[in-house]
């Protein structure tokens, strides 16, 4: 069985009935070792209940969330989700260019496709700081690494951001770690490090790094 990966922006009511299977993606990549705010064990009722309080942030306009389909036998998406090509852990790929932040299909085509990756562009930030934003929750299902879905999911994001009239784009991740592979891919460019600035989900300390990118 063949599958393709296509990429879709999610409103308020959507992300809202996806909060369990964006559960899924959290639970799997906090056991896998990610460092992304949470701790191990990773109760399934706190991840839903994260997941919940980012699609009513969705519903106030206060963030954008992006998630990847792995659509079956190419059900539902447009011939231009495919994702080719394989990298580290996070991913290589091609995106689809829409300049709206829209990409591969209606909802309705594409609600079948199994959530494989997300990542969100939070929106609501200080009034001196309209032109900025954060990128948060870069997660991808550890079954569908190495497939192009990291990549897509961040030149999509740039797409909405641009969409959004956000030029400054922000973000932290785990020293060293395979994502920062990606972002350099990406266009993103290093600020600098911070040791000791959180824990894995172990309880061990690890060092952050803050990327940004000027679209």
């Amino acid at each position: 069985m063949t599958s393709t990966i296509a990429v879709q922006r999610l409103d308020g009511p959507q992300a809202a009935a996806a909060v369990d299977a964006l559960a899924d993606v959290l639970i799997d990549c906090v056991e896998g070792g990610a460092s992304v705010s949470f701790m191990l064990p990773l109760a399934r009722e706190r991840a839903v209940a994260f997941w919940r309080k980012v699609a009513d942030g969705v519903a106030r306009g206060e963030r954008a969330l992006l998630v990847a389909r792995r659509m079956r036998d190419g059900c539902g998406a447009r011939s231009g989700a495919a994702a080719d090509g394989a990298s580290d852990g996070a991913a290589d790929g091609a995106a689809d260019g829409a300049a709206d932040g829209t990409f591969d299909g209606t909802f309705d085509e594409m609600r079948d496709g199994e959530i494989v990756g997300t990542v969100q562009l939070v929106l609501d930030l200080p009034e001196n700081q309209p032109h900025r934003a954060d990128v948060a929750k870069m997660l991808v299902h550890r079954s569908a690494r190495r497939q192009g879905v990291a990549l897509r999911l961040m030149q999509a994001l740039d797409a909405v951001a641009r969409a959004q009239g956000r030029h400054v784009l922000v973000l932290d991740t785990v020293t060293g770690g395979d994502a920062e592979r990606l972002y350099q891919r990406a266009g993103w460019q290093r600020a600098g490090d911070v040791p000791n600035y959180a824990l894995m989900p172990d309880g061990a300390f690890c060092s952050t790094t803050f990327y940004y990118k000027h679209l």
